[in-house]
């Protein structure tokens, strides 16, 4: 019995040894040593035993039933918190911005170590929660306390054309019932409002930088009383901090220091061409022939879906119960993107298409808003991405694209006085140096896109990780097993080009 009692408590002591090792590693990574104040407990409960960490096992009755549940379930939740906020988490696809390089319906598999995760500044959250209860509708999270930004180490930094999950930086303020879209809201109506009060303006071309600047402040103004008046219609107002902001997942196609310019379609980096996806997607206007027939194989072979197609959910009901869909007379007229070779593949095909041709390019709702600088879609910049430790000069016909930046994303106050003075934090100011990195992140649809043409630079606070691989792949237009995408399953994302 007692030789029984000595190897138990060696085994005690072993497994003490390998945990307080691991914790300690655990801590040297972080680097947060005030979590040496649960090494105490650590020892206790493996060795000296004062506390009686399961007391509820000496009960009777329902409560040990009970306890031993909550045990089961605290246990869990500890462990999933844990797990996503420092080594991966599960991410779906919810929209069409990366097809067909990423589908709707793929679950990814997102690394956290890739590049490091950051010491959680909302540390108070219900796991598997980003920012809202599933029941209730209330904040999932509190904010108290609020921790800086820091990040731990990674295997690696973001590199150019790596496909990266990051938090939404416009979704700092949202209304309820639009989520994201606060700021364009503030915008759109505001600029509707403005020109219903100055019939007469003339032309922003014909305007001094200052004059277009008030402008555009003036038209934001009168959007945000506006949205922030009919709050039963938008929803109440709200902020988020950054890494409760909705999660996003795009391609990196610009990186710290690097200039950018959209010229035809084509990212070029400081003057030279970026390679583009292999899946890249642009919009075509197509005419199909009236009352034509679009069969499922026809459909998956060509990677078109329905929201392709502008189809409703009813009409993807058609589909799956059905195999096939006839289009409409009004359905048969759509904006859709298109990759290369199924662009190639309708061109071909007279019994179905009587014509394809490109869409326009588009001026409106791109970053900054409060800039005139006549900048499209396909035509965008040049314009440099802020890096770490470097510094701009600023100036009028600059300082829209950088002042989100410099207000928001690194907490400065900054103003233009009417004079054109830039002053930042009170003093006047010719340049800024910048206090950390930041990233351009478009879609492989590119015309199918929110992304940094319209809501500017990511700052590296606000990456989260890198997707590795797809773990699930659901079709939405098709039923359960005929809509599994089996070829999808544990494809590596790296490899997605």
């Amino acid at each position: 019995m007692k030789k029984k009692k000595e190897v138990n408590k060696k085994l005690q002591w072993a497994k003490f040894i390998v945990v307080l090792a691991l914790y300690l590693l655990f801590l040297y990574w972080v680097k947060s040593w005030l979590g040496l104040i649960v090494v105490p407990f650590i020892y206790d409960a493996y060795i000296s035993k004062k506390i009686n960490w399961q007391w509820w096992k000496d009960a009777e009755g329902p409560v040990r039933t009970v306890m031993s549940w909550v045990d089961a379930i605290v246990f869990a939740l500890v462990a999933v918190y844990f797990i996503n906020q420092f080594f991966f988490q599960n991410y779906v696809i919810p929209s069409s911005s990366l097809e067909k390089s990423l589908l709707t319906g793929d679950y990814l598999f997102v690394s956290k170590v890739s590049y490091g995760p950051r010491i959680p500044q909302t540390p108070l959250t219900v796991p598997l929660t980003q920012h809202t209860l599933p029941l209730g509708g209330v904040k999932s999270y509190i904010e108290w306390p609020h921790w800086d930004y820091r990040r731990v180490k990674g295997l690696g930094n973001v590199e150019l054309n790596d496909i990266v999950v990051f938090n939404y930086p416009a979704g700092d303020t949202i209304v309820a019932n639009y989520e994201t879209e606060y700021y364009r809201l503030c915008y759109d109506f505001g600029e509707q409002i403005y020109a219903q009060q100055h019939p007469d303006m003339q032309p922003l071309d014909s305007m001094s930088r200052m004059e277009q600047r008030r402008v555009f402040a003036d038209a934001y103004e009168l959007g945000r009383q506006y949205v922030r008046a009919n709050w039963l219609q938008f929803g109440q107002v709200d902020t988020r901090p950054t890494d409760r902001r909705e999660n996003y997942v795009k391609r990196c196609v610009g990186l710290p220091g690097q200039t950018l310019q959209i010229k035809d379609r084509i990212v070029y980096l400081d003057g030279q061409p970026n390679k583009e996806p292999d899946q890249v997607q642009y919009q075509y206007f197509v005419k199909f022939k009236p009352q034509v027939v679009l069969t499922d194989e026809f459909l998956k072979e060509n990677g078109i879906t329905c929201e392709d197609l502008g189809l409703t959910p009813p009409d993807r009901g058609i589909l799956k119960s059905e195999g096939q869909i006839r289009l409409l007379p009004s359905q048969t007229q759509v904006v859709m993107p298109l990759t290369a070779k199924t662009y190639d593949v309708l061109s071909q095909r007279d019994d179905l298409v009587e014509s394809i041709e490109p869409v326009n390019d588009r001026s409106e709702d791109l970053y900054p808003r409060n800039g005139n600088l006549h900048w499209t879609r396909d035509n965008y910049g040049p314009i440099w991405i802020p890096k770490k430790g470097a510094s701009v000069d600023l100036t009028l016909d600059n300082i829209a694209i950088y002042e989100r930046p410099i207000r928001v994303y690194e907490g400065n106050k900054l103003e233009v006085r009417p004079d054109g003075t830039i002053l930042i934090n009170g003093e006047p100011a010719t340049s800024y140096t910048f206090k950390m990195d930041y990233y351009w992140m478009q879609g492989d649809n590119r015309h199918n896109s929110a992304d940094s043409r319209y809501w500017g630079f990511v700052p590296e606070d606000h990456i989260v990780g890198k997707p590795i691989f797809i773990w699930w792949s659901s079709d939405p237009d098709r039923r359960f097993f005929s809509g599994i995408r089996w070829g999808r399953l544990f494809r590596m994302v790296d490899n997605i080009k």
